[in-house]
């Protein structure tokens, strides 16, 4: 099963970071492209408490279905680096797959937005992600490609993130006491109005 590993990173400057990634030897790999995701879950939240997702993915013109779960033993105990089983597949529509879903009795759990670009230098990718509630990146590749690539970025391991984008938009709602529901464009600047 294919073992997805990554870290995120704050990005306070976005050019410097692309800089960076050239000097590097990174080549872009998809340009600035919107991106929306809806996960999937039961009704009462089943597949969230077994920390698992069901996404449906539109980017760059591509729809994505993913299943993303928690590995079993073996690299529980590595904690700097997140990882999860992920099994993924282009879809040809999305809509379609939706309706299948909640067909079958699953809801739209959770939304979110961000404008993501694709990095690559042909061990590992470097994705750099504008959200509403700020930019991040992803450093994804085997563990010792993740250090060795912070490493020569700058970034430091105390500042590595092994949260999802739903775990971080709960930290971001509770420190603003945010009624926000979904991590979108639209839902998060209505709820800082």
């Amino acid at each position: 099963m294919p073992l997805e590993t990554e870290i995120k990173f704050r990005v306070a400057d976005l050019a410097a970071l692309a800089a960076r990634l050239e000097s590097a030897g990174f080549r872009l790999e998809t340009p600035r492209s919107f991106e929306s995701n809806v996960l999937y879950d039961t009704p009462d939240r089943q597949m969230r408490a077994r920390t698992e997702i069901l996404r449906i993915r539109s980017y760059a013109g591509r729809w994505t279905l993913t299943h993303k779960r928690l590995p079993g033993a073996g690299i529980a105990g590595e904690d700097r680096h997140k990882h999860r089983i992920e099994t993924e597949t282009g879809v040809a529509h999305g809509d379609a797959l939706a309706e299948f879903f909640l067909s079958l009795g699953l809801v739209a759990a959770f939304r979110y937005e961000k404008w993501r670009t694709e990095w690559t230098d042909g061990e590992g990718h470097c994705v750099i992600d504008e959200t509403p509630i700020g930019n991040y990146a992803e450093l994804e590749g085997s563990s010792t490609w993740i250090d060795r690539t912070a490493l020569c970025l700058g970034i430091d391991p105390a500042d590595y993130i092994t949260l999802s984008y739903g775990r971080l938009f709960d930290q971001w709602r509770q420190q603003r006491r945010s009624g926000a529901q979904d991590l979108t464009f639209a839902a998060v600047a209505a709820a800082t109005r």
